[in-house]
């Protein structure tokens, strides 16, 4: 099948399809006599993982290593869970960061609240936020 066909089968474009090959994580089709790329039934299937690997939140290096793992000694179940045990584990460390965030900025709302915009002189920017106060400071942002 050409490229417009697999995009549409996909639900990707064409520029997209042609990207993953040059990341490595589609191989480059047969050409036909014409030029044209000429794909085969198991590039679609490696497209929807391509694109469910990326929903789970593999990044393409991480699906270039299954593929590897794959076409190299099998089937690649074991790497994937420990690739999604360490993405589980770091989406725990940012739930819990933003988490603190909230509460930090939770904080400054409630200290907004409590000020008197009649009282800010110019020795800061925004009493709301103090420059001088650790304490005060929300966490840098998340990622």
């Amino acid at each position: 099948m050409r490229i417009g066909e697999l995009a549409t089968n996909a639900g990707l474009t064409a520029k997209t399809i042609r990207f993953y090959e040059t990341a490595g994580v589609l191989p480059e089709p047969e050409r036909q006599p014409s030029g044209y790329r000429d794909y085969n039934g198991s590039a679609l299937a490696r497209l929807r993982f391509v694109k469910a690997a990326q929903a789970a939140g593999l990044t393409l290096a991480e699906i270039r290593q299954v593929i590897a793992v794959r076409d190299l000694s099998g089937p690649p179940c074991r790497h994937v869970a420990d690739l999604l045990d360490t993405h589980a584990a770091d989406l725990d460390r940012r739930i819990a960061e933003l988490a603190a965030l909230r509460d930090d900025v939770q904080r400054l709302r409630d200290r907004a609240k409590s000020l008197d915009p009649s009282r800010c002189d110019d020795t800061a920017v925004c009493h709301v936020i103090p420059a001088d106060d650790p304490a005060a400071h929300p966490p840098a942002r998340i990622p």
